[in-house]
């Protein structure tokens, strides 16, 4: 048996007060009273698809289908054909990169081969893409705010706990005007649920759950693998000086010269 000691205050002073505890519960107890340590996901980590060799469980699962309520589904099908039609001829219709405008969330978090970074510490867990230098902060053991009280904007207001080694996060507050998943529409009712957490020490998968009652008649999960990067250095990436734009038909064309 171990003997320890604990000081309350009460009126007038303080008491001391002596308790028993086993010594046969040994450091599981402890690890149960303290809970364990959170993973370290600290650092670069760059996308990471599998392919012809690689391990099938390390590689995203398939994601669920993507079902929008009729009133949007229409018109997003028709832009979708519209986008086809145009890679085909060589030709890429107008998106927010063209005009320098964040990807937001939850897109950054797979921007073609750029990697993402991790800044991990006690109260907050920074991710960093390098496509565009964008920047997300989520609030650890906070309660999150009503959706009608965030700001809109392109992150959007993240808080996270751990749950065991998975970091969940829970995002709302994201506009209506910041591209959704594939493009999907969405309304400002939209909320974001991640579940971050590493398959193996090299490879990390973010389950990214959608929800929106306004234009989803389902949510819709994907999930975003990556492969850590050690020892990479984050590079500047600024939207300056761009010389495309986009003309009357909505097709992206470059400047060859300044006008």
């Amino acid at each position: 048996m171990e003997l320890t000691t604990t000081w309350r205050l009460r009126s007038g002073g303080w008491k001391m007060v002596w308790a028993l505890g086993c010594l046969a519960l040994g450091p599981a107890a402890a690890v149960a009273q303290t809970g364990p340590h959170p993973p370290d996901l600290n650092g670069a980590w760059g996308i990471y698809r599998g392919g012809p060799g690689s391990d099938a469980k390390l590689a995203p699962p398939a994601a669920s289908p993507l079902v929008l309520k009729p009133e949007y589904a229409k018109p997003y099908e028709e832009a979708r054909a519209k986008q086809a039609e145009a890679a085909k001829r060589g030709e890429q219709l107008a998106n927010g990169s063209v005009q320098c405008v964040p990807y937001g969330v939850p897109t950054m978090m797979a921007v073609a081969v750029y990697p993402v970074e991790f800044i991990q510490t006690p109260k907050q867990v920074t991710i960093i893409a390098e496509a565009f230098s964008e920047v997300r902060r989520v609030y650890l053991d906070r309660p999150q705010e009503k959706i009608g009280d965030v700001a809109p904007g392109y992150y959007g207001r993240s808080v996270g706990r751990w749950d065991g080694d998975t970091l969940v996060v829970d995002t709302v507050g994201i506009k209506p005007t910041v591209a959704g998943y594939r493009g999907m529409p969405h309304s400002d009712q939209m909320r974001i649920t991640e579940r971050i957490h590493l398959i193996t020490p090299e490879i990390l998968h973010d389950q990214i759950t959608i929800e929106d009652p306004v234009v989803l008649e389902k949510p819709v999960t994907y999930t975003v693998a990556y492969k850590r990067m050690p020892n990479y250095e984050m590079v500047e990436f600024v939207c300056d000086n761009n010389r495309e734009y986009v003309d009357a038909n909505g097709i992206v064309r470059l400047k060859l010269h300044n006008e």
